[in-house]
């Protein structure tokens, strides 16, 4: 609730210039909150419930909806771009992922 309200604040005060805009921060912001979780997770991890690593995904993923939805604005060419890093970054996400016995 915190980050919804902090994004419609954000409207009056002209930092975000269109009210779409809104939604594309929420979801930018709620990554970025999701990236936080998978940090506090990986301090400790419980048996179970869903991994840093897939917490890590999400919070990239949603990172990665937002802003190709924001550039999709300028060009698509930049949304295409946007999505590849987000591929890219899950897959140097997989690679550094630790196996456990």
């Amino acid at each position: 609730m915190i980050i919804v309200v902090v994004c419609i604040l954000l409207y009056p005060l002209n930092v975000t210039h269109n009210a779409w805009y809104i939604l594309q921060l929420i979801i930018v912001l709620f990554g970025v909150w999701m990236l936080i979780l998978a940090a506090m997770r990986a301090q400790s991890p419980a048996n179970y419930e869903r991994s840093p690593y897939s917490t890590v995904q999400m919070g990239v993923l949603l990172i990665a909806v937002g802003v190709a939805w924001f550039v999709w604005g300028y060009s698509w060419i930049y949304t295409v771009a946007v999505l590849l890093l987000a591929l890219g970054a899950i897959a140097i996400a997989s690679a550094m992922r630790k196996k456990r016995p």
